[in-house]
């Protein structure tokens, strides 16, 4: 089932407000639990910035299109001018 235009954007300003500091406080408290002792900082960043990207791939498809014009809506309703 495709979301809608509405829909997406509602999701995406859930995911970025809620979701994204909830996982980032994740990223952040997991890699000291996996290793005894502090890993190398080459093997943390790596970690860290494979944690970054992650976040993302289940979300891509909320994410698309979303800074673009509403796709559904009439010509000119998004585009209205001060008159």
């Amino acid at each position: 089932m495709a979301l809608s235009y509405k829909a997406r954007k509602r999701w995406s300003l859930v995911i970025l407000l809620i979701g994204l500091p909830v996982y980032i406080l994740v990223a952040y408290t997991l890699p000291p639990m996996l290793f005894a002792d502090r890993p190398p900082i080459l093997v943390e960043l790596l970690i860290y910035i494979a944690l970054g990207f992650a976040w993302i791939l289940p979300f891509r498809k909320v994410f698309t299109g979303v800074g673009m014009a509403d796709p559904d809506a009439e010509d000119g309703a998004d585009n209205k001018k001060a008159e």
